[in-house]
């Protein structure tokens, strides 16, 4: 009998703020994966991607079990660049498609780290919820109720590398004070439930204002989401899609005044926090 695996993984927004390479969110959008033993290596989507052995979702497998034989089939409403961790989940997807076909029992948070060079997308797009990445591990938690979010995903692309390029070596010690003092607020506002705590904690001094240049039009969105109804917004892991935090009884006047904010740059969609993390059905 030929052994068959879907796997379902969520998008993520990495940082959140102030929580730069260490705080992440799981999103309602979702890479799905299927992986099948045809006897055939084949990759078969409708993506712009790879469909051969350099596709990263089948070099994360290949980390753990040759590809020989197996048909990959690839479909995800997670946008290719922006933020939202479509290459974490792709990575994600290979790497526990392998571990639970051939139950390998492999440390998939270990190995999705390495090939991304950071653990938080990978994270909570392996448990779901929200994240904290410290020592090798993750700890995670569960949204607070009536908490909601927007994205606001520009059309213009930023790459990752050129992102990463504009951050400093070094900062200044007032600033590493900021993002630690703020990091801590909005944890306890989450732990908590409390919006007014997360509304302060989601200030950043250690990475946004260094690349606000890239996309101008993102931060003037981070700077003016309270002002429209919103607890705040923070930049979407690299950039440029801004992720925008609201408390439910907001969130629809939050998105009609975004949509007219964004109009003719950018795309406004609501996406729920992702409770679920990477998930595998067998076929």
């Amino acid at each position: 009998m030929r052994r068959r695996r879907s796997v379902r993984v969520p998008a993520s927004s990495a940082n959140l703020g102030p929580g730069y390479d260490a705080f992440a969110a799981a999103l309602a959008l979702h890479l799905e994966l299927e992986v099948e033993e045809t006897g055939a290596f084949a990759v078969e989507t409708e993506l712009n991607v790879p469909r051969d052995r350099t596709n990263l979702l089948v070099r994360a497998f290949e980390r753990l079990h040759p590809v020989d034989g197996l048909t990959f089939r690839v479909r995800s409403t997670i946008p290719m660049c922006g933020g939202l961790g479509s290459s974490a989940a792709a990575v994600v997807a290979g790497l526990v498609a392998a571990d639970h076909l051939f139950e390998l029992d492999a440390d998939v948070l270990a190995v999705a780290t390495e090939i991304e060079g950071h653990p938080d997308n990978v994270a909570a797009a392996l448990c779901g919820g929200f994240v904290v990445c410290a020592d090798g591990e993750a700890v995670r938690f569960d949204a607070p109720a009536g908490l909601e979010a927007l994205i606001v995903s520009p059309h213009a692309p930023v790459r990752t590398e050129q992102a990463r390029a504009a951050l400093p070596v070094q900062v200044p010690m007032a600033d590493a004070i900021f993002n630690t003092a703020h990091g801590a607020l909005l944890m306890l506002g989450l732990a908590r439930g409390e919006p007014d705590l997360i509304a302060r904690g989601l200030r950043d001094r250690l990475h946004q204002p260094h690349r606000a240049h890239l996309y101008p039009r993102s931060m003037a969105v981070v700077e003016r989401a309270p002002a429209l109804g919103a607890l705040g917004a923070t930049i979407s892991g690299a950039g440029p899609t801004v992720l925008v935090w609201t408390h439910a009884e907001q969130t629809g006047a939050v998105h009609e005044a975004l949509c007219a904010e964004a109009e003719g740059w950018a795309d406004v969609q609501r996406v729920a926090f992702e409770a679920t993390g990477a998930d595998v059905t067998e076929l």
